[in-house]
């Protein structure tokens, strides 16, 4: 098999696949006699982003493997392709996953300390829904409480590999600054009710408002360090 050829295969299944895909994805496609060396599939997916370099796509490393996607600075362009606009997050949300990708694993009552206010259960749920977050075990204190923690699925969604590549508190500054820059609004606090946030099981996760934050979006915590995760793809 000539290069071209494994370059062809290997650009066809990305796009074919929707999702991300390892090397040993991309190895298990050829028969065992015709097997490419793992090295020889890394090296041909780095020819292939040479070539894209003047085009509008990429072949990117997420925590799940390879994806083939859109170059993010023509996403202004691409996402009018589809009608319904982003999911936008209320503050306290992003403000809890902040919290869990950095301080992980983290309970709900460490969540709450550090935010000075109950985190709504509707909150958890729809982080656990989204798969962005997931149980790692329970905290050897009374009631066992619920530690939680990261997924790949918050690495993949955020174009992350792991998670030593958020950015540090330093980098960070504030939630504040940053949605400045974003020109997102006003970015004064959100507004609590008397009781904070606590287990409003009907009240709205999404917001249309200026307490907003675009999908895309994610926010820091209060580590300065980000945590490791085990970033191997096969």
């Amino acid at each position: 098999m000539d290069d071209k050829e494994l370059k062809n295969i290997i650009e066809a299944a990305l796009l074919a696949a929707g999702r991300p895909l390892t090397v040993d994805h991309l190895v298990a496609m050829f028969e065992e006699a015709n097997e490419p060396e793992r090295d020889v599939i890394r090296k041909t997916i780095d020819t292939l982003n040479e070539e894209y370099a003047e085009r509008g796509i990429e072949i990117h490393r997420v925590a799940s493997g390879y994806r083939l996607q859109v170059k993010k600075e023509l996403a202004p362009w691409v996402s009018r392709l589809w009608e319904e606009k982003p999911a936008r997050y209320t503050r306290a949300l992003l403000e809890t996953l902040s919290l869990i990708a950095y301080r992980q694993p983290i309970t709900r009552g460490e969540i709450e300390d550090v935010r000075g206010v109950a985190v709504s259960s509707n909150i958890i749920k729809t982080l656990m829904e989204r798969e962005w977050i997931r149980v790692l075990g329970h905290r050897d204190v009374p009631g066992k409480p619920a530690m939680y923690g990261t997924t790949r699925e918050f690495l993949d969604y955020f174009n992350l590999k792991s998670l030593s590549q958020l950015p540090t508190l330093q980098e960070l500054r504030d939630i504040d600054s940053i949605n400045a820059e974003l020109d997102l609004g006003d970015t004064g606090p959100a507004p609590e009710t008397a009781a904070g946030d606590a287990d409003l099981s009907d009240a709205p996760v999404e917001a249309d408002g200026e307490d907003a934050v675009p999908e895309q979006e994610i926010t820091g915590a209060e580590s300065d360090t980000p945590p490791q995760v085990d970033e191997t793809l096969h």
